[in-house]
């Protein structure tokens, strides 16, 4: 087994190593009432709510299957490490982006933040999360 990385709990330090990639291609929400064994093949995420099952897809596997969907996005990481209890990480990046007229919609997962942002604005959007990263106070 693996030792597990420390997990970052400074909101300081993880500003002063913030960097965002963005996954290939382009990705979109499906919905079903009940699981869906091809979609579930499929998805790069997905969560279960009270009305049904929200799957992000390749938006070309969904095109391939002719599915129906309103939100074509692009696919951000933030490439920082944070703990799941860290305080400000989420809210500092979704001011930035808010302050620029971009949607986010947030996955966090053990290891880092996802951003699914509108596909026309990924450029605008790693653009802001940059402006973000800051030198760690030094005292």
């Amino acid at each position: 087994m693996s030792a597990v990385p420390v997990a970052e709990r400074d909101l300081a330090r993880m500003l002063a190593t913030l960097q965002a990639t963005r996954r290939e291609g382009e990705y979109v929400y499906v919905s079903r009432a009940q699981p869906d064994a091809t979609l579930a093949a499929q998805a790069h995420a997905w969560i279960r709510e009270a009305e049904g099952i929200s799957y992000v897809i390749a938006r070309e596997d969904a095109d391939a299957q002719g599915l129906d969907y309103a939100f074509v996005a692009a696919w951000l990481s933030l490439q920082v490490h944070s703990a799941l209890e860290a305080v400000g990480l989420t809210a500092a990046f979704s001011t930035a982006l808010a302050r620029q007229g971009i949607a986010c919609n947030v996955l966090a997962g053990y290891y880092h933040d996802h951003l699914l942002v509108p596909a026309d604005r990924a450029g605008d959007a790693l653009a802001a999360l940059a402006a973000l990263r800051r030198p760690a106070d030094t005292h």
